[in-house]
Order: structure tokens, then C-alpha cells, then sequence
């Protein structure tokens, strides 16, 4: 069994995680607040943990041997990270000039239509659902129950 750069750095990763992990645990509480400083590290790390696991795990399973013809190989498509990447940044400009809810939208609906077109009416209303839903879910999470403050729109004033 072989492993290759990407499983490299799944291990590196792996190991710095849950290094960091047992440190988050070790954090004090604070007798005021219920939700101690380690809790939230702790849910990104635990993540991390398991997309490096999952990323050694898929670097040893691609380097099964495997038959494939030529030309089965999936094409680079690089355009479509150029186009990620100009809806990133649009993103960012529009997030002070529309505020957090709708600039979002408008970044989770591009976002999803550079990915793959709508080809129905059905499938436009889905698209239109996830960018709302996620708006909505993420502006509930973060600023009503953590009560974190999201960017207002200077154009929109919410």
C-alpha cells in the first residue's frame, strides 16, 4: 500500500487536528456563559478531523489498482474556478452594499447556477429554495441564536 501527496497531507492534517482538538477540551469554562471557548473550535476541528481521515481514505482507495481506458479520465475544468472565484468576489463587494441575507442569496443562487444550469421550472424553484433556505438558516443561526451581528446593506439598511 502506497500513499501519495494528498494522503501526506490528510495525515499532517489528520495529526494537527487532534492535537488541537484535546488542547480545545482543555480550555477553562466559564461559570458565566454555558457554551465554554473550546466548544466551537471543537466542532471545527472534529470536522477537520474527518475530512483529513476521509482524504487519506480516498487517496489509498485511488491508489488501488485499478484498469481504466483512455480517455475515461474527467477533463480540468478550469473556467468554471475562474467563474467560482469572480462570484466569490462579488460576494464580498456586494456583502457591505446589500447586507449579509441578500447578498448571500444572490451568492448561493450564482453560485449553484455556474455549477449546473436549470434545465426546468422545478429545478429553478429548487435552486431558489437553497439559496433562500440557506440565507435565511444561516441569518437565524448567527445572529438570532449566537447573536452574532451580519453586515447590514448600506444600499438596503438589512
Amino acid at each position: 500500500m502506497s500513499i501519495g501527496r494528498d494522503g501526506i497531507a490528510g495525515l499532517v492534517l489528520l495529526a494537527i487536528s487532534l492535537v488541537l482538538l484535546v488542547k480545545s477540551f482543555q480550555l477553562p469554562s466559564l461559570p458565566i456563559v454555558p457554551v465554554g471557548p473550546g466548544f466551537y473550535p471543537a466542532i471545527v476541528l472534529s470536522f477537520m478531523a474527518v475530512a483529513s481521515a476521509l482524504l487519506v481514505l480516498q487517496d489509498i482507495l485511488k491508489r488501488a489498482p485499478v484498469t481504466v481506458e483512455a480517455g475515461e479520465l474527467p477533463r480540468r475544468n478550469y473556467r468554471l474556478v475562474v467563474i467560482a472565484f469572480a462570484i466569490v468576489g462579488l460576494y464580498v463587494m456586494l456583502l457591505p452594499l446589500l447586507g449579509f441575507r441578500l447578498a448571500t442569496v444572490l451568492f448561493v443562487g450564482l453560485l449553484q447556477v455556474a455549477l449546473g444550469q436549470p434545465r426546468t421550472i422545478r429545478q429553478s424553484i429548487v435552486l431558489a429554495a437553497i439559496a433562500l433556505g440557506t440565507a435565511m438558516a444561516s441569518y437565524f443561526v448567527f445572529e438570532r441564536y449566537l447573536l452574532v451581528l451580519l453586515p447590514r446593506g448600506a444600499w438596503t439598511g438589512f
